[in-house]
């Protein structure tokens, strides 16, 4: 999360699942007298039984889905992140494409 402190200079907001709350809520802090960033944590309810529907989360795995349409992207068979984050930038570029032909 370092890498994004200036390289995206309009982020507002973080959403973060509910394991993520502790490392990612230091990095928040520490970059708030720089930013107004906000954090909000997308928790399951205490009192939930089976499957339960968060907040912002279908929104992730919608988009986990779309990238596992792409072939190269199903499977980890990168060994570089460099290469998996280019794969990941062209197979986006792809959907965008489709949509904007339409």
């Amino acid at each position: 999360m370092e890498a994004l402190r200036h390289r995206f200079s309009r982020l507002r907001k973080v959403w973060a699942d509910g394991g993520y709350a502790g490392a990612l809520g230091e990095w928040v802090r520490a970059l708030r007298p720089r930013r107004r960033v906000a954090l909000e944590v997308v928790k399951r309810p205490s009192d939930a039984v089976g499957f339960v529907v968060l907040p912002r989360r279908w929104v992730v795995e919608r988009t986990f889905a779309w990238l596992g349409r792409c072939r190269r992207l199903s499977k980890d068979y990168e060994a570089l992140p460099e290469s998996e984050e280019a794969w990941i930038f062209t197979a986006m570029t792809q959907l965008m494409t489709c949509r904007l032909a339409r």
